[in-house]
């Protein structure tokens, strides 16, 4: 490092975090060990100031912030001020989905400060990238990875589907944390009811998975930086719950990457470092990917805990690669 960075972060209020599990905060421990600026704001504060000949043009309320790693009393803030993001070296955007219009506006407006050089800041992921890459979509590009799925609004494929392979699994598309998850049995007589439930309340399509009964074993979630893996940690579900995710009692364990995970990193990987997603994470379940997660990945504090690794610290050494270059 040469010099240090000044760094805004797009998070939900972070008087509110669990400073144990959250991963945007390791990563802001680690820019403050660092010596970077930091700085943080929500994304209700962002404007795209237009037409006026001063000032910048993607502007946020935001203040300065000290973290550490301390109960109850984890963040100190400064007033707040109308930052110009453009000069900023970074910006992270870590707000959790849903992945909606709201969501898509803000990669938009930052789209117009993303990059490196003067009245410009690296935004981390990519706002173009990540438009284009909702997770549970981001997927299907890479077929040969994925057990069989569909995306679909027509009612009459996802029955077709379901006679196929019985056992399904239904997710909302833009969703997060296994919120609005199921998994249908084939004994289970609510499929209509509840596709008659979900397009009465929303025009998205659905996804519909086989069921892996792997998942039983664990939904592994392998954390990738710049389109390298460097490490994983295993979602075990809850008793009774077909869901793994931490949010709804998944429990983490401790994991080792298998030939086939390392097999599915390389062939995503590419596409991820060419794209600008430098801190993405994967959801892997038997041989199988399922989900691309690039929006606000999480599983860092696990991670390090299991493995002994800063991950924080090879995201930012991989930021600073690409804003010192």
């Amino acid at each position: 490092m040469s010099r240090s960075l000044r760094v805004a972060v797009q998070m939900d209020p972070l008087e509110y975090v669990n400073i144990d599990g959250d991963s945007t905060f390791a990563m802001m421990l680690e820019a403050q060990a660092r010596g970077y600026e930091l700085w943080v704001y929500p994304v209700t504060t962002l404007s795209l100031v237009e037409g006026q000949g001063q000032g910048g043009r993607v502007q946020a309320r935001a203040r300065r912030v000290e973290v550490r790693r301390e109960r109850g009393n984890h963040a100190t803030f400064g007033e707040e001020q109308v930052l110009d993001l453009g000069q900023t070296d970074v910006i992270l955007m870590r707000q959790d989905p849903p992945f909606d219009m709201g969501y898509i506006t803000a990669t938009h407006m930052l789209e117009h400060v993303h990059g490196v050089g003067e009245g410009r800041s690296l935004v981390v992921n990519d706002p173009v990238a990540v438009r284009n890459a909702p997770e549970k979509l981001l997927v299907t590009h890479f077929p040969h990875l994925m057990p069989p799925t569909l995306v679909t609004w027509d009612t009459r494929e996802i029955l077709a589907f379901r006679e196929k392979y019985q056992d399904i699994i239904v997710k909302p598309l833009f969703g997060n944390g296994g919120a609005g998850i199921f998994r249908i049995k084939p004994d289970d007589e609510n499929l209509g009811a509840l596709l008659e439930m979900h397009f009465a309340r929303s025009r998205e399509p659905l996804m519909i998975q086989r069921y892996e009964p792997a998942v039983r074993q664990g939904d592994k979630r392998i954390i990738l930086v710049d389109g390298e893996a460097i490490g994983a940690i295993n979602r075990v579900p809850a008793t009774g719950e077909a869901r793994s995710n931490m949010h709804v009692g998944g429990r983490a364990m401790s994991v080792e990457l298998t030939a086939r995970d390392r097999e599915i990193c390389e062939s995503i990987g590419p596409y991820l470092r060419e794209h600008g997603l430098i801190f993405t994470g994967i959801d892997v379940i038997g041989n199988w990917l399922t989900e691309i997660n690039v929006t606000s990945p999480t599983g860092l504090q696990e991670l390090d805990r299991f493995d002994g690794i800063n991950s924080a610290g090879l995201i930012w050494d991989a930021i600073e690669r690409r804003v010192l270059a």
